[in-house]
């Protein structure tokens, strides 16, 4: 990301908003993954590349070489094309990957009805209520793969400084590309003036945003995303941010006057 600010004659501050923590293989994970074993899921739905590696890792150790095996059983599909390479490192062909955005409700539109009576999903960090409800609305039982979370970083030191640097007003620009920066954001918000505080800083810089789950949750937070790319991909991101931008940035300068 940085680089590709740099050869758009940008000055950026990249600062890490979170961790990814993985979780080990407990019980309810084995328990979830025994069901597939079994023959009672009959769709597996893989959300990241980085969900279905730290999966494969996580049960190497109770359950090992079972995967791909029970994959090869059972209709699965992924999200986007990171998580079905890496589908297809394990030797598992998806039946189907959403097509961009690759949001949630991409995915329900490749799922074919009627759906099988269970559903394993692996979550990405933390679960998807609007999917999950969408999924159960259809009829069927959804059983979550819980194989990491996302935390705050472990030094939290540069985030609260680029906080207290963007409500002082020295970011023409901030850009979001996960739903997770936003709420972490917002929590070290807290311990820095308030969210109000932020929310008002946020609201005088122009806001780029990655794609539609990113700038649903700056909305669940009451932001708007000035910018969001034709193509959720950073490369587009941020040429349309030097494109658009400067004139995104003297409208709101104005709206202030």
């Amino acid at each position: 990301m940085a680089e590709l600010i740099r050869r758009q004659g940008g000055v950026p501050t990249v600062v890490a908003a979170m961790r990814e923590v993985p979780l080990a293989a407990g019980e309810e994970l084995l328990e979830a993954f025994d069901r597939l074993w079994a023959g009672e899921i009959g769709l597996a739905v893989f959300l990241t590349g980085v969900g279905v590696r730290n999966l494969d890792e996580a049960l190497a150790g109770p359950r090992p070489g079972k995967l791909a095996e029970a994959l090869r059983r059972v209709r699965v599909v992924a999200r986007g094309p990171k998580a079905a390479a890496a589908l297809r490192k394990l030797g598992v062909e998806p039946h189907a990957v959403a097509p961009e955005p690759h949001t949630w409700r991409e995915v329900l539109a490749v799922l074919e009805d009627p759906l099988p009576a269970r559903v394993a999903v692996q979550e990405y960090g933390r679960p998807n209520p609007d999917l999950y409800e969408a999924l159960r609305s259809r009829g069927a039982e959804v059983i979550p793969l819980r194989i990491y979370r996302w935390e705050l970083p472990a030094d939290t030191g540069p985030l609260r400084q680029a906080v207290r640097d963007l409500e002082a007003g020295r970011f023409d620009f901030v850009v979001f590309t996960t739903p997770h920066q936003v709420v972490n954001l917002f929590r070290i918000a807290d311990d820095e003036g308030g969210p109000a505080r932020l929310r008002a800083a946020l609201e005088r810089a122009v806001v780029a945003s990655i794609g539609p789950s990113t700038t649903e949750t700056l909305a669940a937070y009451g932001l708007r995303a000035d910018l969001e790319p034709a193509r959720p991909r950073m490369g587009y991101l941020v040429r349309e941010l030097a494109e658009r931008g400067p004139a995104l940035a003297a409208a709101k300068k104005a709206e202030r006057r």
